[in-house]
């Protein structure tokens, strides 16, 4: 049987924000869930995130 290679744990703070913005969206605050886009893509250009980054 074939063996996958290790992922790399999840960062916490990427998976809150995904959180939070799937929250606001259930919720239909659509104002709320762009705040959380914005704030993980600032945190994943802060160098602070250890989720690995996507090319492009």
């Amino acid at each position: 049987m074939p063996v996958e290679p290790e992922r790399p744990a999840p960062c916490r703070i990427c998976q809150e924000f995904a959180l939070a913005e799937a929250v606001a969206n259930g919720e239909r605050d659509h104002s709320r869930a762009t705040d959380c886009r914005v704030l993980l893509k600032r945190h994943r250009q802060s160098g602070t995130c250890t989720a690995p980054q996507e090319e492009g």
